[in-house]
């Protein structure tokens, strides 16, 4: 097998239903399985989810977050590159083989990143150096400045996302990366229940000598925050823990100093 498509789904059925049909809508030079993990969902997802016969379907009992899900998708899997994908993202004929197309031109790339954007094609910053507190105030600004559809951001992130990178880390909602790289580092870390765990599985990837390549020569529909809008305040909640088990792993002196802010700030 050629790739594992991941896909983890939490009451976004109408979402998958569009991931998958996108998905099917045209043959692939490469091998394709796609596993759908479905997270305890109640609107139906998993049983939409089969209305595809080749599509495995794995049911979990319970909500065990993000992270956690698309590791039990990589064991059940067998491809030798994983496709770990948002149901609420859209791929485009052709877009898989040429996503392994260019992990295959970079022998050093453990994983890749697409250029993702928005339904109207807008794009999105999908990638970034290593979370601190100075890289997050600077990638937090621009994300401020495309929802308000700054003219001047929008310019910015547009010419940034049209050429290659090798960033730090790129976005989880489309990352391609090799088995041996990720059963390498043990999969994703299943601390983190949503957010933050690409940021990390990227980390422990380029601790071990490997890179991590972001592609504007494909290009993926991501309909953010549809993910997570089933449940907006425990996904604030659950954004917070990860964060803050973030910064106890890689920046465990400031880790005092977010908990204050946290609490004096409300959230």
């Amino acid at each position: 097998m050629d790739i594992s498509v991941i896909i983890v789904s939490f009451n976004a059925r109408a979402d998958l239903e569009e991931c998958l049909a996108a998905l099917h809508a045209a043959p692939t030079a490469a091998a394709v399985e796609i596993v759908v993990v479905d997270n305890a969902s109640t609107d139906g997802s998993a049983d939409a989810a089969r209305r595809w016969p080749t599509v495995r379907v794995i049911e979990e009992e319970t909500n065990r977050g993000f992270a956690a899900a698309n590791n039990v998708g990589i064991r059940a899997s067998s491809g030798d590159a994983i496709l770990l994908l948002n149901s609420d993202t859209v791929v485009p004929p052709g877009a898989i083989d040429r996503l392994l197309e260019n992990l295959r031109r970079q022998p050093q790339a453990a994983v890749l990143g697409p250029r993702l954007v928005d339904a109207r094609g807008r794009p999105e910053l999908s990638f970034g150096r290593m979370m601190s507190p100075l890289t997050e105030f600077r990638q937090k600004r621009l994300m401020q400045g495309l929802r308000r559809q700054n003219p001047t951001t929008l310019r910015r992130v547009d010419r940034l996302t049209r050429r290659q990178q090798w960033p730090d880390w790129v976005s989880g909602a489309c990352l391609l990366v090799r088995r041996l790289d990720a059963e390498s580092v043990g999969l994703l870390d299943e601390r983190f229940f949503i957010y933050t765990e690409d940021i990390d599985f990227c980390a422990a990837i380029r601790a071990r000598g490997r890179r991590v390549l972001f592609t504007p020569e494909v290009e993926v529909v991501h309909k953010r925050g549809r993910s997570v809008a089933a449940a907006p305040e425990a996904t604030q909640r659950a954004y917070r823990r990860s964060h803050i088990a973030f910064y106890e792993k890689h920046h465990p002196l400031l880790a005092p100093l977010l908990k204050l802010y946290i609490r004096l700030s409300g959230e």
